[in-house]
């Protein structure tokens, strides 16, 4: 989920301009004009994104760095702030419906449109009671702000202020905390409640955060890493502050969460392992797949098209076993990658970390070729936080707007013994250049307004990583089997997942069946197979965006190359593809149709 929302509110009347007719009287003053239907878009957007950051304050840190947000949480998931959420969205739409779309621009026609969608989108999903699934081992927002404790992620801890701010966000914990228990327990009542393997991952995190002295806490981090140039009062303040505030509330409340979650609510859980089997699952499920692939394909269409994609694609890899001459069948040979040494030569994370910084730098030179406008925010590769290896997946997050923190790769890595070095090359093209950071550090420095600067739609921006990670035989990295096996590999997951997460929560399939299935279909370790299985059950339908992503870029490439012949420019088409930032993929289709019928000549 990302964000999308704005600034200033300008009330304003607007009066219309009368002409009285009478030879003697005098000239009357004229009112301010109308305000155009764009400049009433324009407000409305600015409205929208300052309302939305003031909703989800958390979000505004992590997506838009915006350091008025970086002391607040509210506990989104609480009757009333629903309330306040299903309220914005229906002022989005009264307001939009004052606006006349014909008389606007085809910039701002685009965000009308998106704007519309996202309000009509969020509206359905409220209708759904997702408040009463607060916790998924997927970082929940206690493991999210204790990862940002240890500093190097998008909490800021430069300067006193920063630490206040920390301290008043962890201080609304216990609200949050609280309000989980009783959507938890009215779950339980109306039979929505995770499957039982997902609290059991989840556990383990809360416990790390509910147990030991405040001195011990990961919350505790910021105090044990002062910045140079804090005076001793202030350190001795701070000190004192955060110690009373964990020991006294923070750490208790995640004492009473962990506590009703291992003694109560974990045998009230579900042995079912997918969204059909909750209330309304099957059209809740079907919401998320309209939601997360931004079309209108069902759960067995993205079934079926997962099936052909896997068989397409083990033929591919049958080539490269055939070509290292391996003699056993593809599973065996997929299967034993992990035992080869010369494909498993680390020891250490940092080991890992530098081979992906060197695969950056090889892929730069050529960037250049493919691309007109490069990003000028930074770009870092970082392991993820310690807290979260056993869960997380890999992931990009975006730069600060301000420039204060780059675009990073966090690279998941829960044994450096076992991570082979044939998927690496894929996987930093995908989370970094020209993937996730092309997209949404030059999506910042577009002139539109900011919600959309933000915005993120997972079949527009995991499409584009997936679609980025094809790049890579144009940019020369897959320059030995190995490395475009693993481009294979990566994208035969992406494959298994249209197949796996329809499975799970459209076919009745059981959390066993899955992980045997991805395990037997890409030689997948079961621990892998485990985690990747557990986050399709915590998490449905977002694994479908990225082959329906995929796929579509793919399909408006070959259509423009096949339409537009000699005068078909690769740089053009990324600029159009890029040019306006994330959006629903009916709206890009219709944009690069548009791009295809000038000519392939950019506005």
């Amino acid at each position: 989920m990302t964000p999308r929302l704005f600034k200033h509110r300008i009330t304003a009347r607007f009066i219309p301009f009368l002409l009285l007719c009478m030879l003697t009287a005098p000239v009357p003053s004229q009112a301010a004009p109308a305000a155009t239907p764009a400049q009433r878009l324009t407000q409305l957007a600015d409205d929208y994104f300052e309302r939305w950051m003031a909703l989800f304050p958390v979000l505004a840190t992590e997506y838009v760095g915006d350091p008025r947000f970086e002391g607040k949480l509210e506990v989104e998931i609480a009757p009333a702030h629903r309330a306040k959420q299903v309220a914005l969205f229906r002022d989005v739409q009264r307001r939009l419906a004052a606006i006349p779309r014909e008389k606007l621009a085809e910039r701002e026609r685009i965000t009308f449109d998106i704007l519309d969608y996202e309000a009509k989108l969020q509206l359905e999903l409220l209708k759904h009671p997702r408040h009463l699934l607060p916790l998924s081992q997927l970082s929940p927002l206690p493991s999210k702000l204790a990862d940002w404790a240890g500093g190097a992620s998008v909490q800021p801890f430069k300067t006193v202020a920063n630490y206040e701010h920390f301290l008043k966000r962890i201080e609304r914990l216990p609200a949050w905390i609280d309000q989980a228990i009783v959507n938890l327990k009215e779950g339980e009542r109306m039979g929505v409640v995770q499957p039982r393997a997902i609290i059991e991952r989840t556990l383990p995190q809360i416990q790390t955060l509910a147990e030991g002295k405040a001195e011990d806490s990961l919350y505790y981090r910021p105090i044990r890493n002062f910045p140079a140039g804090f005076s001793e009062a202030d350190k001795a303040r701070l000190t004192k502050a955060y110690a009373a505030a964990l020991g006294q509330s923070i750490i208790p409340a995640h004492a009473r969460l962990y506590g009703y979650l291992k003694e109560q609510h974990l045998s009230k859980a579900r042995a079912t392992a997918g969204w059909e089997a909750l209330p309304n699952g099957k059209s809740w499920y079907a919401l998320h797949v309209r939601e997360t692939t931004s079309t209108a394909i069902t759960p067995d269409a993205a079934h079926s098209l997962g099936v052909a994609e896997v068989a397409r694609i083990r033929k591919e890899m049958e080539k490269v076993r055939q070509q290292v001459k391996y003699e056993g069948d593809l599973n065996s040979f997929l299967e034993g990658l992990v035992s080869r040494p010369e494909l498993t030569p680390f020891k250490t994370e940092e080991e890992i970390l530098a081979r992906l910084r060197a695969i950056d730098d090889k892929a730069r030179p050529g960037l250049a070729r493919l691309f007109s406008r490069v990003p000028k925010a930074a770009f870092e590769i970082r392991g993820v936080d310690p807290l979260l290896k056993d869960s997380a997946s890999s992931s990009y997050i975006l730069p600060a707007a301000d420039g204060s923190r780059p675009g990073v790769f966090y690279a998941a890595i829960p044994d450096p013994a076992k991570f082979t070095t044939t998927g690496m090359t894929a996987l930093l093209l995908h989370e970094g250049q020209p993937g996730h950071h092309y997209h949404l550090a030059l999506q910042q420095e577009l002139d539109i307004p900011r919600f959309r600067r933000f915005g993120w739609y997972d079949a527009y921006g995991e499409g584009w990583g997936l679609y980025a990670e094809s790049l890579g035989t144009e940019l020369g990295v897959y320059d030995d089997p190995w490395s475009w096996l693993g481009r294979l590999q990566l994208e035969l997951h992406r494959a298994i997942r249209l197949v796996v997460d329809t499975g799970l929560h459209a076919k009745g399939w059981t959390r066993e069946a899955t992980i045997q299935y991805i395990m037997r279909t890409e030689g997948s370790t079961e621990p892998n197979a485990r985690r990747a299985t557990e986050r399709y059950m915590a998490w449905p339908g977002q694994a479908l965006s990225y082959k329906v992503g995929e796929l579509k870029i793919i399909e408006l490439r070959e259509r423009a190359k096949t339409r537009l012949g000699d005068r078909f420019d690769i740089k053009a088409f990324h600029a159009e593809v890029l040019g306006e930032g994330a959006m629903p993929l009916a709206m890009l289709e219709t944009r690069i149709e548009a791009w295809i019928q000038r000519g392939g000549l950019t506005r």
